[in-house]
């Protein structure tokens, strides 16, 4: 029989039901076996068969057979081997039962299951098997086989796969960039070069939250091929590695990632051999495979980081008496380095998770990590504990990291509750990319906008600024000094005040029903009561949340002053709504609640006599508007508390809360939800830098957002929402944005003389007027302190 034939007849028996006795017949005859041959070895009393096993078969100078049980195999296996008649009728071992070279048994560990291939699943096998497996990067090789493995991530494959150019924003600046500059400096000097390859066998890469290892993969292979070129300008280009791959470490949650992510890192290290010295060298010192072990699977953030990536050889246990942080594992990795010091880099992506998306387990890592130095830590997102943590760790080792995180770390009020702590064990941002969406490989993929910061304790003079702005390609600037909001300029924290720092009107909250919805009319139900009694028309006033503003949706509501109390409780259906709000708010549990149910006619919450113009802002809105949405509104109209509002002021103040400056620092110092601002009287209205207005000024001002009005007018009845649509408003509604330019004009030119060249220049220059604007309070401040008697 020839190959194909024998294949054919084994699939065959591969699909007919199991005979134990007469399988290992049917096997040989699979393989050629003539049915005369089969006859004697069946034979009971004149058999060939040779074998000393129970059940046995053994020909002669080919096979010895034995069909055994269930979990089995290794034991009679074994007994195939030891048996006497195996040697003494030349039986030939099979190669594959030897003992078979470590490949990463972590990984595939455990009782598999063996599926039953289709003829179909088998062609597929086999093309896959012809495949050329080496031009397969095992960055996204690792992220495929846990998309398949893992059950919870089955179908989400790009999710876990990020891509090389957005690793290397990382890595580049980190430290890769400057061994390339070094590589450049040596030129073809032998001892500069030498110099340099020693000193990256010395460094080590540290992803506390690795995941299938794609940080730790990239590091490698660019690391590889510094060193190759090295090898190649000092003619020894088959010189074996000197770079461990044991130093690029890691840390994951979930025990398949982490084993795949060694297995990555092996894999890695065999292309770049294949890569840089040949196949045969590479082959060579492939398999077996090291059991070592220097990616732990745990909690990041409950292990001991420095036993896990010590800064010498020898490995480090901390104590702490103000903070058990770095508690020692339960299962340390289990080698230590093969160098002593050296620098050490920490990268990754850890998970982001909002202080309301965090689960039970998360809060309480959190807990940990901040309960002993702060008490505002329950509104930080989850990656801040990994920055907090390479604080700690930083003071015992000279490192420098990197991590991906949401922008939201470097905005509002989480940048004062983070940064001040990190600051304070003496670290500074080196290098920073601003705001850019991080996408993956996801079919469905909505990219999170993300922040990229790097610190350490070790600066430069010089430190650098990736800004996205209007470019697809960041540019690079050279800055002395890179605060918590990611801004080229001092360190400085903006806080909320109760006060406007410049001369513009107060903002204020808007009105707060507290109503059980008794008070709220929609538009029908307005109509309805008019028509049932024209007196209830008296008390009904048109009402806007954010959505009714920005959406043109039409809502109502009761509106009654004190001195209107008498007549409006005249009217029946009036009645029966407020002693339902009377009702609703003496059920509360709230203390306040129950008390406004003395004066069910009002809201819970008064800000308005009802009579005033309005400025009114949104207190959310999308991100992804060019400018804030704010409007006027006529007198009677009532707001809710969704809303703020300056209350009769002056239009100029509208031009202020309309411009391009007024959407970059409420973007920076105010808080977001996902991808909309959460706008702020205190933190971003009451601190937001304005220069001296001249009467001119406030003119010009008065007179652009006039135009701005106008320019909306002529598209009525769009909304807001129609009209400041990113891909909608430059086509649709042209006037619009010519009323904005013009207004982003006469504002900038009152800031600088002339239009800003970008955002960064903007923000840049806000920060500026910011820092300038509290040194002044803090000096007034000062200066009016009475004296201390002597």
């Amino acid at each position: 029989m020839n190959a194909v034939e024998s294949e054919e007849a084994v699939s065959k028996l591969a699909e007919a039901p199991f005979d134990p006795e007469g399988f290992p017949f049917a096997f040989l005859e699979a393989f050629g076996n003539k049915p005369t041959t089969l006859k004697r070895l069946q034979s009971k009393s004149n058999s060939s068969n040779q074998s000393d096993l129970p059940g046995g078969v053994l020909q002669r100078n080919n096979i010895h057979l034995l069909v055994c049980s269930e979990g089995e195999v290794t034991t009679a296996l074994a007994a195939v081997r030891e048996s006497p008649a195996t040697v003494r009728y030349k039986a030939k071992i099979r190669n594959w039962a030897n003992g078979f070279p470590y490949v990463n048994g972590g990984l595939f560990s455990g009782g598999v299951e063996v599926p039953r291939f289709s003829k179909i699943a088998r062609s597929y096998l086999l093309h896959v098997g012809n495949l050329d497996w080496t031009k397969i990067n095992p960055d996204i090789f690792g992220s495929m086989i846990q998309a398949v493995a893992d059950e919870e991530e089955r179908g989400a494959l790009g999710m876990h796969y990020t891509s090389v150019p957005n690793i290397l924003k990382v890595l580049n600046p980190l430290f890769l960039d400057e061994l390339r500059s070094q590589l450049e400096a040596a030129g073809d000097n032998a001892r500069k070069l030498l110099n340099l390859r020693s000193r990256m066998a010395r460094i080590r890469v540290f992803d506390p939250a690795c995941g299938s290892g794609n940080f730790l993969v990239i590091a490698y292979k660019e690391m590889r091929a510094i060193e190759a070129e090295i090898n190649r300008l000092r003619g020894e280009r088959d010189r074996k590695s000197e770079i461990p791959l044991t130093n690029f470490r890691g840390i994951e949650l979930r025990h398949f990632s982490s084993e795949i992510a060694r297995l990555a890192l092996i894999i890695a290290e065999y292309q770049c051999d294949v890569l840089y010295r040949g196949q045969k060298l590479a082959l060579a010192e492939f398999l077996p495979l090291k059991d070592d072990n220097w990616i732990t699977c745990g909690n990041a953030l409950r292990l001991d980081w420095l036993s896990l990536c010590p800064p010498t050889g020898t490995g480090v246990k901390v104590q702490r008496e103000d903070l058990d942080l770095f508690s020692t594992p339960t299962q340390e990795a289990e080698i230590d380095f093969e160098n002593e010091g050296g620098e050490t880099y920490v990268c990754g992506n850890p998970p982001y998770k909002g202080g309301t998306e965090q689960s039970a387990e998360q809060k309480a890592d959190m807990s940990l990590v901040f309960d002993q130095v702060t008490n505002t830590w329950k509104s930080l997102d989850y990656v801040a504990a990994w920055f907090y943590k390479f604080s700690l760790y930083a003071g015992y080792t000279s490192a420098s990291c990197a991590f991906v995180s949401t922008n939201s770390i470097c905005q509002g009020e989480q940048v004062a509750r983070l940064w001040t702590l990190v600051f304070s064990k003496g670290l500074s941002i080196n290098f920073a990319y601003t705001s850019f969406k991080w996408a993956n490989l996801a079919a469905y993929n909505a990219g999170v906008t993300v922040v990229i910061v790097g610190l350490s304790a070790n600066l430069a003079s010089d430190r650098f600024v990736f800004d996205n702005g209007d470019e697809r390609v960041p540019i690079k600037r050279v800055v002395s000094n890179i605060n918590a909001y990611l801004v080229a300029q001092p360190n400085i924290f903006v806080e909320a005040k109760l006060q406007p720092m410049t001369l513009v009107s107060e903002m204020m909250n808007g009105n707060k029903p507290v109503d059980g919805g008794f008070l709220m009319l929609s538009r029908d139900e307005a109509q309805h009561l008019i028509k049932s009694d024209p007196k209830s028309g008296y008390f009904i006033r048109q009402f806007l949340g954010s959505s009714e503003f920005i959406k043109g949706n039409q809502r109502y509501c009761i509106w009654i002053t004190q001195d209107q109390r008498d007549l409006a409780l005249s009217v029946p259906a009036i009645k029966n709504r407020v002693d339902q709000v009377a009702e609703f708010r003496s059920q509360s549990k709230k203390e306040l609640t129950r008390r406004g149910a003395n004066t069910p006619c009002e809201f819970q919450q008064v800000r308005q006599k009802g009579n005033e113009t309005l400025i009114i802002v949104p207190r959310v809105s999308s991100e992804n508007r060019d400018y804030l949405p704010v409007g006027i509104l006529k007198q009677g109209a009532i707001i809710g508390d969704r809303n703020f509002a300056l209350y009769d002021a002056p239009l100029w103040n509208m031009a202020l809360i309309a411009s391009r400056l007024h959407w970059v620092w409420i973007g920076t110092v105010c808080v977001r939800m996902r991808t909309d601002f959460s706008y702020s009287n205190t933190l971003g209205w009451n601190t937001f830098p304005v220069p001296t207005l001249t009467d001119q000024n406030k003119a010009d001002l008065t007179r652009s957002a006039e135009d701005i009005l106008l320019a909306r007018e002529q598209y009525f009845p769009a909304t807001i929402a129609d009209m400041y649509n990113p891909d909608r408003i430059d086509t649709e509604f042209p006037l619009v944005r010519e009323a904005h330019d013009r207004n982003d004009e006469i504002l900038e030119r009152i800031y600088i003389g002339r239009r800003f060249k970008n955002d960064t220049e903007r923000l840049e220059k806000l920060f500026e007027l910011y820092t300038k604007m509290t040194a002044q309070r803090s000096l007034k401040k000062s200066s009016n302190r009475k004296p201390r008697a002597t």
